[in-house]
């Protein structure tokens, strides 16, 4: 009788565990609402999630064992329904048990988890070459074999949306604070090598879909690899606490069909043709500060505020700034070079000539200013660089030996 009981009530805290079980990792995944690990659209993605799915089965067939072992027991043998403890000090054969048993389940899990190591760690036979660089707080990418490069950062509407004061409802921006003004367009079906590196502080470069996360780390290039199943929009974020916008450098990945991916690499190169002619062309005072204020919001208001106020005293107000109000050398030489020991980025690499030009251009003439300084793209691209006034007409003249120092 006593032997029945203890087979019913441990059969019946192994179904109990078994259905907790189930309901907490299993049903989640027909209902839409999952907690478990995204099965993502790589290959590698798809070995860690196999892999997950392996050890994590492991674990919950050891603890439904032990669980049912120790909830039978202390049911049906406790000292109140009159059970004495066996009395041994030593066994050799449950020693051995707890000993080879371990090891084997550690092997079993050990042997694929070394396969999906060295397989991650494998992105020779790569189609095409990728290299990322993080800022504070945006992204650069290259696209080694194609000549093609760009910088990704957070998008306008979100942008606009998180400033304080802005009046803007962030439920009503589509994807708020996951979009991004510019995706790393990739085609699905090829190897792409990723390298991965910072300009300033430590990033970190996640996707979740992608199935793996690597560190930005300036001076260091790490690598990846990744060949996408199918086509979609994938996003992710920065993992790596950089800095007071960390939250705020999604990354969009739009894998593409060959096709659509060739025309996009089509258009890109349409596209620096134009940023080549648009560094030879006079522009004018209007369409300098227009562009200006644009290249002003996405790169330069995060730090120093739509305002131009700033956020003392990391960040300065460039209204009335000395810099920004004073010698044209000087301010040019901080825009492209940067300023060591601060948060000013160096955007000789992240800006076309044109946009440095507006940027300048804009900060020069808004927020109080009003220098009537008009610089233009072939200033910045050329061999020195030419500022006329807006009230006088005059031309002065840096040198590109000037503005290096």
């Amino acid at each position: 009788m006593k032997k029945q009981n203890t087979f019913i009530v441990g059969l019946a805290v192994l179904v109990v565990i078994t259905i907790a079980t189930w309901l907490a990792l299993v049903a989640p995944m027909y209902t839409g609402n999952e907690i478990n690990m995204t099965q993502g659209v790589s290959s590698l993605a798809k070995t860690h999630y196999d892999l997950h799915m392996t050890i994590l089965w492991i674990c919950v067939v050891i603890g439904i064992l032990v669980f049912t072992a120790m909830f039978t027991s202390i049911v049906l043998h406790r000292k109140s329904r009159g059970h004495e403890p066996a009395q041994f000090s030593h066994s050799t054969k449950a020693e051995i048990a707890w000993t080879v048993i371990p090891v084997l389940i550690l092997i079993t899990m050990a042997i694929p988890a070394t396969k999906a190591l060295v397989e991650m760690e494998s992105p020779s036979g790569a189609d095409m070459t990728v290299k990322i660089t993080g800022f504070q707080w945006k992204w650069k990418y290259e696209y080694l074999e194609d000549d093609i490069q760009f910088v990704s950062t957070l998008d306008s509407a979100s942008n606009a949306a998180r400033q304080l004061g802005s009046g803007i409802d962030p439920t009503s921006v589509d994807n708020y604070l996951l979009d991004v003004d510019k995706p790393l367009v990739l085609p699905v079906g090829k190897k792409i090598k990723f390298l991965i590196t910072a300009d300033d502080v430590i990033h970190a470069w996640w996707v979740p879909d992608f199935g793996w996360k690597r560190d930005a780390i300036p001076g260091f290039i790490n690598e990846a690899w990744v060949r996408i199943d199918k086509p979609g929009v994938y996003r992710g974020q920065c993992a790596e606490l950089c800095g007071k916008d960390h939250g705020f450098m999604p990354i969009v990945v739009e894998a593409v069909e060959e096709d659509e991916y060739l025309a996009w690499v089509n258009s890109q190169n349409v596209a620096n043709f134009a940023a080549t002619e648009a560094a030879t062309r006079e522009w004018d005072f209007e369409e300098l500060m227009s562009r200006g204020e644009e290249v002003y919001a996405t790169q330069c208001a995060t730090c120093h505020q739509p305002d131009g106020e700033g956020l003392q005293p990391a960040f300065p107000a460039l209204a009335g700034n000395a810099v920004v109000t004073g010698p044209l050398d000087e301010h040019i030489r901080v825009v492209l070079e940067g300023r060591e020991g601060t948060a000013m980025q160096a955007f000789a690499d992240l800006l076309t000539p044109a946009d440095i030009a507006a940027a300048l251009t804009y900060t020069r003439n808004a927020f109080g200013n009003e220098t009537g300084d008009v610089i233009q793209p072939s200033d910045i691209a050329g061999d020195g660089v030419k500022v006329s006034s807006t009230e006088t007409g005059a031309t002065t003249a840096t040198t590109a030996d000037d503005i290096k120092g």
